[in-house]
């Protein structure tokens, strides 16, 4: 699929022009713009001119902004490699094609912003749940697109089932911890980077991006931990393989919008064990690949639109 460039604006409020004159399939964008910046224009063509948006921009270890055009809808934040104005872009040419090449495909009516309420979360927000223990581990994957829809989860998701939540979403890993940050301040779980060597903690849900290996294994005193390594081929099959192993019928699998076929080889062993493996409904999915994959490999037990995620992974927790 070769891409046309049908049109350059110079700044939020040109681009908003720019949008509804010519219709582009695609649109990119930076968030350091001037008279209407990226936050604030991406705000107005979700509203007024739907299209799927790839922000490019250097502003990423800013959690605001990276929190809130992911929360938005934005298909893809891509950083640029070196700054504002950087002399090897060409290193991410490569990413940057691919994401609005896979952009133009996006099953765009189930992009839908995410409503937060801080005042309500922080209220009720629970650091960790002394009366809890932690009985069973969700382990949750999800590729391109994934964030909005585990922001929209766990904000909906009650922090006190005896669980630990394990996030494995594509999201480049300098993004990572500004976005976690300032997730953390409007969930009602406890939001965490996945480190290294990190006991789970009941009431905490940990991010890793999905460029780095994420196991869960025991540790010298056979505590439930995480084991963050190099890339893998199919980081999800790698969460939800060590997850069974580890939690054996107390893992539920949760499997959200992407693109790809990783997975179903783990849900299968989630499910061989004893565990419960839920996938969303691809009929809300941003991108239907990952699920329905695992679908049509018959690893899913479970099948749940957005709505219903919350509810089909509480009941899968006695």
């Amino acid at each position: 699929t070769r891409l046309q460039i049908v049109g350059t604006a110079q700044d939020g409020l040109d681009g908003l022009k720019k949008i509804k004159e010519l219709q582009p399939d695609v649109v990119t964008l930076d968030i350091d713009m001037p008279r209407m910046d990226g936050l604030v224009a991406i705000r107005h063509i979700m509203i007024e001119s739907p299209v799927p948006v790839v922000v490019l921009s250097s502003l990423f270890s800013d959690g605001g902004v990276t929190f809130e055009a992911l929360r938005l809808g934005v298909v893809d934040f891509v950083p640029k490699p070196s700054g504002a104005i950087s002399e090897d872009m060409d290193k991410s040419r490569h990413q940057i094609i691919d994401r609005v090449k896979i952009a133009s495909h996006v099953n765009f009516s189930n992009i839908r912003r995410v409503r937060i309420q801080p005042e309500k979360y922080l209220i009720d927000k629970k650091v960790n749940d002394s009366g809890r223990n932690l009985d069973y581990l969700v382990a949750l994957g999800t590729s391109l697109s994934g964030p909005n829809t585990v922001i929209r989860l766990m904000s909906r998701l009650s922090s006190s089932l005896p669980a630990a939540v394990v996030v494995v979403q594509e999201i480049a890993p300098q993004i990572l911890p500004a976005f976690v940050d300032k997730f953390n301040e409007h969930a009602p779980w406890e939001i965490r980077t996945a480190e290294d060597g990190r006991v789970l903690e009941q009431g905490v849900c940990y991010i890793c991006s999905n460029e780095r290996a994420l196991r869960i294994e025991h540790n010298e005193d056979g505590q439930p931990c995480m084991a963050v390594g190099e890339a893998v081929d199919q980081p999800l099959n790698e969460l939800f393989r060590t997850a069974a192993e580890t939690f054996s019928k107390k893992s539920v699998g949760v499997m959200l919008t992407g693109v790809g076929d990783d997975g179903a080889e783990g849900f299968a062993a989630i499910r061989d064990e004893g565990g419960v493996t839920i996938a969303q409904d691809m009929q809300c999915c941003v991108y239907p690949n990952l699920t329905q994959h695992a679908i049509e490999m018959g690893t899913v037990t479970t099948i749940a639109d957005e709505t219903q995620l919350p509810n089909a992974i509480e009941s899968s927790i006695a």
